[in-house]
């Protein structure tokens, strides 16, 4: 019960928004071709959910967007860890790294294509290389910023390298991974709509752009409400993993006693 007015703002901000969408619509005579109204969007995602349409988008851009977010949050996190302990590491990587960071992707998408080919594989190296260098970023610093006198307390006893970056440097960067977890969830989403603009048969980012051809706004609207709800289910999912893995901060899940 404690959550219900959490969950009960956002729905009342989403009606009034729909509800001045649909008004403005209809007060200034909107034509569809400029901005459909709300009820032609809904029209448009109940045919699709009921003749099946839309369920190979949705699983395509799904897929693509938890492959690449998956391997890419992997990479980032053991690069990160490997870079923050070794000074020799980052010396000959970090500098490479930082021009790859700084290059537009969207860039190195058709490269990505020559590469990878048109299909699977190319969306989900974009999607890897998207998310991975905020959560990078965050790994490295949040390694280093680990209490100092932690560590020498557990260097006291004897303890090894691997067993500080374990049990001492991992959960205390807990948070700043998890931030950049956050932030690549929304970028993962936005390098699988832009993996399927250039070069798709199936998904949400092939949807709207083919939508954009036949000038069918209220198709195009529906695709970026399911991109939207997509991106909020993500980011909430890992707000949860969060609140249960750190359990230690303000506000997270305490474990179960048994």
């Amino acid at each position: 019960m404690s959550r219900a007015p959490s969950l009960l703002y956002p729905l009342v901000s989403l009606a009034v928004l729909i509800g001045v969408w649909a008004v403005a619509v209809s007060a200034f005579a909107i034509p569809d071709y400029v901005l459909p109204p709300p009820s032609a969007v809904y029209e448009a995602l109940a045919a699709g959910f009921a003749n099946g349409s839309l369920w190979p988008h949705i699983g395509a851009t799904v897929g693509e967007m938890l492959s690449g977010y998956v391997i890419g949050c992997l990479l980032a996190i053991s690069l990160g860890a490997l870079l923050a302990e070794s000074r020799t590491f980052e010396h000959f990587v970090y500098p490479l790294l930082i021009g790859l960071q700084a290059t537009p992707k969207v860039a190195l998408g058709p490269i990505i294509l020559v590469w990878f080919g048109f299909g699977l594989a190319s969306k989900i190296v974009l999607v890897a290389l998207v998310c991975f260098f905020p959560l990078f970023v965050n790994t490295v610093n949040g390694i280093r910023r680990t209490d100092p006198e932690l560590l020498d307390a557990c260097r006291a006893f004897s303890a090894s390298r691997l067993y500080l970056l374990v049990h001492v440097k991992l959960p205390a960067a807990a948070g700043e991974i998890f931030a950049g977890l956050q932030i690549g969830v929304s970028l993962a989403l936005i390098g699988a709509v832009v993996g399927e603009f250039l070069s798709a048969q199936r998904g949400l980012g092939y949807m709207i752009a083919s939508s954009s051809v036949s000038m069918s706004l209220s198709s195009m609207f529906a695709g970026v409400v399911l991109l939207a709800l997509i991106g909020l289910c993500g980011a909430q999912s890992v707000r949860w993993l969060q609140r249960r893995v750190i359990f230690w901060e303000p506000g997270a899940a305490r474990p179960s006693k048994r």
